[in-house]
């Protein structure tokens, strides 16, 4: 089973010239108005500023496949100075009770341009508070959770994981669950015998009001060749007949981003029902290979039109592709059905 390829990738790519996106185009979170037959890219965008503050774009497609920018600027940026003042990135977005729920990276300060060689090592503040070591310690990732209406005004809820770990690729399932709201998250650092896995997995948690995850159970780790590095959640969970369908990266001995697929129990999801046994699509084209992440397919969202899975990646660090599938293709491979 592999995804195919839209032949007019890269659908989105840096525009020359521009302050905010003139670098990076990536990464972007996805979803599909049936009502208004359009498709939404929240996508990750930076300059070629040597901070690089990264910022989201909004792109918008009647047909899935080619897409408008909506604006000359960026639709959401980091704050001024708060935990989210470095950069916002790889959004996810659910949609419950009319509003639109995005989850997304952030850094309380901007993290460099991480490719280039001077800056190897995990970047820290220039000046920390000597007195309080603990509060800037690193510059770690953290979720943050923002509300919109209109992908144009924003409330920013506030920070949903521990500001002591290193997590990211936090998704919300799009309903709750037992009576409470689930989310599938990659703490970087719950790893050892302690935590069962010897590399970053994905692990779930349940909430009752979004902000306070007390607990956390451990999901899914790293078991084939091509996922032996490390392996995260990617795009937000949908309901089908089979199950909670998503999909997640892994990254190989070659440091290369893969994509799989897994479905999950729809009553109780830290059951895990089916799981690709080989990955769906992997780095091969140019503009997966030629960025600042060479090796690199790295989807947020996917949309279902119809019985077509459209799944909006980024390539390379760099630009924006999609793939499609047969949705129901895809749920028989996942429970060998063919």
């Amino acid at each position: 089973m592999r995804l195919k390829r839209f032949a007019g990738n890269p659908i989105i790519e840096p525009l020359p010239g521009s302050e905010w996106e003139g670098l990076v185009t990536c990464n972007p979170g996805a979803w599909y108005e049936p009502e208004q037959d359009i498709v939404y890219l929240l996508y990750r965008a930076a300059g070629n500023d040597p901070a690089h503050r990264i910022h989201f774009g909004l792109a918008i497609s009647r047909d899935g496949l080619r897409f408008e920018r909506f604006s000359s600027a960026p639709v959401l940026s980091p704050s001024e100075d708060n935990w989210d003042a470095g950069c916002v990135e790889d959004a996810r977005i659910v949609k419950m009770s009319g509003w639109y729920f995005i989850t997304y990276a952030s850094r309380p300060f901007p993290p460099g341009q991480y490719w280039k060689p001077e800056n190897a090592g995990p970047w820290k503040p220039a000046n920390p508070a000597p007195e309080f070591p603990w509060i800037l310690r690193e510059n770690a990732t953290s979720t943050g959770l923002a509300l919109t209406k209109d992908f144009c005004s924003w409330i920013r809820v506030g920070r949903m994981t521990n500001p002591t770990v290193d997590d990211r690729d936090v998704i919300l399932f799009p309903e709750k669950i037992g009576g409470r709201f689930a989310m599938l998250h990659r703490p970087m650092n719950w790893v050892g015998p302690e935590y069962g896995t010897e590399h970053p997995a994905m692990w779930i948690s349940f909430s009752d009001d979004l902000l306070y995850w007390p607990e956390s159970t451990l999901l899914a780790k790293a078991e084939l060749a091509w996922e032996n590095r490390k392996i995260g959640g990617n795009t937000p969970p949908i309901r089908t007949e089979a199950g909670w369908l998503t999909l997640y990266h892994a990254v190989g001995v070659d440091h290369h981003y893969r994509i799989g697929a897994m479905l999950l129990d729809l009553d109780d999801p830290t059951r895990v029902v089916a799981r690709s046994r080989d990955w769906l699509l992997q780095p091969e084209q140019w503009y997966e290979l030629e960025g600042y992440y060479r090796g690199c397919v790295f989807p947020c969202g996917k949309v279902v039109i119809g019985d077509t899975l459209y799944v909006y990646y980024g390539g390379a660090d760099k630009y924006v592709g999609v793939a499609t599938c047969s949705l129901s293709a895809l749920l028989d491979y996942l429970l060998d059905r063919s």
